[in-house]
């Protein structure tokens, strides 16, 4: 059975100061943070993607011809060709390279609420959720096994934004089986309902962490029998609240 490690992604308050956004029916729109190294090869900017996607809000002038670090990228998302992620930190790269194929690295991210929503779920101001998932091809590659690799085996990340970076700089690279990766169709909450800082028992129960402090921003590890109940939270949000 896989097991999983979740990760934080996606614009935010700090970077570059908005969020992406949560529907009341908990359909979302993923935003990616800023590209913030010089890149070998053109990458979308906010306007670029903006005019992709149906947002509720319109993306600040001073961000509109900011470049994008579209990581992780999705098949099925707006100037994506394939689904990869790549990282360069430590503690985010450790927990992925001690994955191998088959399993899952699950994606999360602040969203902002734009409306009132009747679903408990969905906390009023902002909340963590999960927001997609990477059900892995192969191994994970680590940044000098990528650096090895004959051209057409480095192809297969060629769509990853660390790839298109002037200086490769990702630790680990991985790429998804397109049979089971993507994003959701909607958010899984992390939150609980009072508030987006207040964890829900998907990460106190089924991830065994502690929930205090800023745990959204914590690498969040799943064992195969606690990924195979946040999975089927895929199909029912809500039953986040009552797991473990």
């Amino acid at each position: 059975m896989p097991r999983s490690v979740a990760i934080n992604v996606g614009a935010n308050t700090s970077l570059p100061g908005l969020r992406g956004p949560i529907y009341p029916d908990g359909r979302f729109t993923y935003l990616p943070i800023p590209e913030r190294e010089p890149t070998a090869e053109p990458v979308p900017t906010y306007a670029d993607l903006a005019a992709e996607l149906d947002l509720p809000f319109p993306i600040p002038e001073d961000l509109a011809d900011r470049q994008v670090h579209l990581d992780p990228s999705f098949r099925e998302y707006p100037l994506c060709e394939s689904t990869t992620y790549g990282d360069e930190h430590g503690v985010k790269a450790g927990p992925i390279s001690e994955l191998a194929a088959g399993d899952y690295l699950l994606f999360y991210a602040t969203l902002s609420t734009v409306e009132t929503s009747d679903r408990e779920w969905i906390t009023p101001d902002w909340g963590v959720y999960l927001i997609g998932a990477i059900r892995l091809a192969d191994d994970p590659v680590t940044g000098e096994q990528y650096r090895d690799l004959p051209p057409a085996e480095r192809e297969r990340y060629a769509d990853n934004a660390h790839c298109k970076r002037e200086t490769f700089d990702a630790r680990v690279l991985v790429r998804g089986d397109p049979a089971d990766s993507g994003l959701f169709e909607r958010a899984v909450p992390l939150s609980a309902p009072d508030g987006g800082a207040t964890a829900n028992p998907v990460v106190t129960e089924l991830a065994g962490d502690s929930g205090r402090g800023p745990w959204w921003r914590r690498v969040l590890r799943f064992d195969p029998a606690a990924t195979d109940a946040l999975l089927d939270l895929r199909t029912d949000p809500g039953g986040a609240l009552a797991v473990g």
